[in-house]
């Protein structure tokens, strides 16, 4: 195999020949072996896999954001578009969910192997050209195989019992079984544990995979494989390295790290000027900064009254919303101020600042109300009341081509809240409890020291609120096998809702309302995902996996 690089590197170090007529080498690429023989050009080829880590997080579903599937988000039509109509569909479950309609909107099968095969492939490459010195090539490696690690994590998390690939190209067949879900937690353990030990840390890692990623990534993955010891000795190796929260909650995943994020651990940066840009704020940010500048876009996907009620008030406790459930409504404004600084940091509700303006959620409004089925295009228009604020950019111009706010995928905050599982999973509530102080004392809400049923309750609260709209909910819920549950421990007989707000006098009417139109219902076959036809058409070795038979 050959990978193609620039012609003015191939020029460098392409050898000419004296007689350019018969001369039949390549100017345009270069050797896997002159590639892999040196760190600079061996950094080259892994920065293309680095690419992956941000594919797999801005879009983890062909259907957007896991949190539609959860009780946190609404895409705002029904009718529109297959980014807001197949989550609220996958959401019913019932007939739907056949295996080929759950692989197209869930599965990452193929694309996951095509970045794991040239993973392996690079590793194969590393082994039998790398001529750096020992100190280079042992980080390369840690790099690839953190990134093996890292994608078979996201493999064994949807599928459980995968097909394992490692460096040795040779024993790649046609025909190959699956292991067994352990032995896919003992691959992902390995190569991350690998990582750890031979990465550097941040400050020496030149912008690349470095310790910190490693030892992050491991308490996380091991979450999953239920490890816990793993989890524990991870995270407190995080915190020798001077990993800890940032003092704002809002800083932990919009401050960069060239700023000095001192929580932050995995994140994805861009560069509006060189145009290296997403488009995150197109589909989330509040559709009246579109409106004020005669365009269209934002307000896709908006919070719901679900994830509001969640939220506790200012140094504790929570609000009796029953005076705001009813469907006649009621002019008593929501008592959006009381509730703690997560939530302002969070989601954008009616009057809240934003960009010199106030939101206007309300009918008529700047930012205005659409009612959900009934609008087919919302044209940002909000079906709940609400607007995500949390990873949207305030200073962002609708009329620029892309948008360039960082992307934290993991940071510290999180790993104080998978350590504080684990220590309850290990039986010891002291840990637990501690780590959750540390994480409500940062927004100024107490904790009292629980056990048993009580602190259970409370860790998985806390990683609901803290960790809302990271990606993380609607894998908790199926990994403690509980989305198969009645709501609200589960996904299942419940439906999302909002607050319709209509002027009324010199204040608002508010009246319940809701955002869908059948129950939720979340089968149990979904904690495994459906092997897809391409896989078992190929390979004589695999059949379909039994929930999907």
């Amino acid at each position: 195999m050959k990978r193609y690089i620039t012609a003015i590197l191939a020029a460098a170090v392409l050898t000419a020949s004296c007689d350019k007529y018969l001369d039949m080498t390549p100017k345009d690429r270069v050797s896997e072996k002159t590639i892999w023989a040196a760190t600079e050009t061996a950094e080259y080829s892994i920065n293309f896999l680095y690419t992956y880590i941000w594919d797999f997080n801005s879009a983890p579903t062909a259907i957007g954001l896991t949190e539609s599937l959860t009780d946190e988000m609404k895409y705002t039509s029904y009718n529109y578009n297959a980014l807001c109509y197949i989550p609220s569909e996958m959401s019913y479950g019932g007939s739907v969910l056949t295996p080929t309609y759950v692989d197209s909107y869930m599965g990452l099968w193929g694309t996951l192997y095509t970045a794991i095969r040239r993973v392996n492939a690079d590793l194969s490459y590393l082994k039998a050209y790398g001529t750096m010195d020992a100190a280079d090539k042992a980080r390369l490696e840690a790099e690839l195989r953190f990134l093996r690690g890292y994608f078979y994590f996201e493999l064994v998390k949807r599928y459980k019992d995968v097909i394992i690939y490692r460096e040795n190209l040779e024993e790649i067949t046609p025909d190959k079984a699956i292991s067994t879900e352990a032995e896919g937690w003992d691959l992902v353990s390995s190569d991350l544990a690998f990582a750890a030990e031979n990465l550097p840390a941040a400050s020496q890692a030149r912008g690349r995979i470095n310790k910190g990623m490693a030892l992050g990534m491991i308490t996380r993955a091991m979450l999953y494989a239920g490890r816990y010891d793993e989890v524990i000795d991870a995270a407190e190796s995080l915190e020798e390295l001077g990993y800890s929260l940032e003092a704002e909650y809002a800083d932990a995943f919009s401050k960069t790290l060239a700023a000095g994020n001192k929580e932050a651990i995995i994140q994805y940066s861009f560069d509006l000027k060189n145009g290296l840009t997403h488009s995150f704020n197109f589909y989330y940010t509040p559709g009246g900064d579109y409106t004020v500048n005669d365009a269209t876009g934002g307000g896709y996907g908006v919070p719901t009254q679900e994830i509001v009620e969640s939220y506790e008030k200012i140094g504790g406790g929570k609000v009796n919303w029953a005076p705001w459930h009813t469907s006649s409504g009621t002019t008593t404004p929501p008592p959006y101020e009381t509730l703690e600084p997560r939530f302002h940091a969070t989601i954008l509700y009616n009057g809240a600042p934003w960009k010199g303006r106030t939101i206007e959620p309300f009918v008529g409004g700047t930012d205005g109300w659409a009612t959900w089925k009934t609008d087919k295009e919302p044209k940002g228009k909000t079906v709940t009341g609400y607007y995500l604020r949390k990873l949207v950019d305030e200073s962002y111009d609708v009329n620029t081509s892309g948008s360039s706010q960082p992307f934290t995928f993991l940071r510290y905050g999180e790993v104080l809240l998978n350590k504080a599982e684990a220590c309850y999973m290990s039986n010891d509530p002291a840990a637990a409890n501690a780590a959750l102080k540390e994480v409500r004392a940062r927004v100024g809400l107490p904790h009292s020291n629980l056990s048993g049923d009580a602190l259970w309750t409370a860790i998985r609260s806390e990683r609901k609120v803290e960790l809302a709209f990271e990606g993380l909910r609607y894998w908790d819920l199926r990994r403690w096998g509980d989305a198969a549950k009645e709501y609200p421990t589960g996904l299942c007989g419940y439906r999302q809702h909002g607050l319709k707000i209509e002027p009324s006098g010199d204040g608002f009417l508010y009246t319940y309302v809701t955002v869908d139109d059948k129950d939720r219902n979340w089968p149990d076959k979904l904690s495994r995902f459906p092997m897809p036809e391409s896989e078992l058409n190929s390979n004589k070795s695999v059949e379909q996996y039994p929930e999907w038979k």
